[in-house]
């Protein structure tokens, strides 16, 4: 599983750790991808996804067809 969301382009940012002595050591962010089975009532059935908790409160708000649009994508691209 890829750690990118579908819809919010979210992935692993890179930085450094830095101590108190400066010393650098690299660190990883990583998003909070979430698997998900949301049901579409358009289509009837249940879709499971990878997508971010922000990605996530959208679709809750709009629907995931709505979301899918808004965002130029298509569902048949994002389900697992």
């Amino acid at each position: 599983m890829a750690r990118k969301c579908v819809f919010t382009d979210k992935k692993p940012l890179v930085g450094n750790n830095i101590s108190h002595a400066h010393n650098k050591t690299k660190k990883v962010q990583l998003p909070n991808i979430q698997t998900k089975r949301i049901y579409v009532a358009e289509l009837g059935r249940f879709v499971r996804i990878h997508l971010s908790t922000r990605a996530l409160r959208t679709v809750s708000k709009l629907g995931l067809l709505a979301y899918c649009d808004k965002m130029g994508i298509q569902l048949k691209d994002i389900e697992m």
